[in-house]
């Protein structure tokens, strides 16, 4: 009887199967399997997002600037605040003057609805008129006591109402626009699972 030798492999040695010299299956040229249609989709998203343009340099100076989020309440005394403030240094600097104390309002009016939460977005555009009269005491003038401080304030308010509804304006357009992009990323935002049963 002829008997068959066997030789076992050395352990430096690979040993070789059917499946090829370097022990890899027919038909599969390397490790890396065919991208599908998703995966090439996914892709050209991310190409896209990179080369997306950046944002324009008063959007990106806009956010660096410090954004506290200030209650209806907070908003509206805030402002109130600073529009005294400012109607006092115009009262001592400028002497009084109503342009100045108008083109100072605008800023103030922004910055009232960049600040303000978004559960109080509508609160803006009610509360900085009111800032806009409390701040216009220090330069209405008037004299006799309460009664006369109080016509020079309406006077004032009636010859310089230019400025107080631009100011309002502003406020409202920057609360709508918040309110909108607020309302398009909850829309945006993918429902979360179902209630298990």
């Amino acid at each position: 009887m002829e008997q068959y030798r066997t030789r076992t492999p050395q352990p430096g040695q690979r040993a070789r199967t059917a499946d090829g010299p370097a022990g890899r299956a027919p038909g599969r040229t390397s490790g890396r399997a065919p991208l599908g249609p998703q995966a090439a989709a996914g892709e050209a998203a991310a190409v896209y997002r990179v080369a997306a343009r950046p944002a324009p340099p008063f959007v990106l100076a806009l956010r660096r600037l410090p954004q506290p989020r200030l209650t209806g309440l907070g908003g509206g005394l805030f402002a109130a605040a600073v529009m005294f403030l400012l109607g006092c240094l115009d009262w001592l600097i400028f002497d009084g003057s109503p342009a100045v104390y108008g083109v100072l309002f605008l800023p103030v009016s922004a910055v009232t609805a960049l600040w303000v939460r978004p559960a109080d977005l509508v609160s803006a555009p009610i509360s900085v008129p009111i800032a806009f009269a409390f701040g216009i005491v220090p330069i209405a003038g008037g004299s006799g006591g309460f009664g006369g401080q109080a016509m020079a304030v309406v006077t004032a308010l009636a010859l310089h109402a230019g400025w107080l509804y631009g100011g309002t304006l502003v406020a409202g357009l920057i609360a709508s626009v918040r309110k909108l992009r607020l309302m398009g990323r909850r829309r945006a935002r993918p429902a979360g699972p179902g209630p298990r049963r």
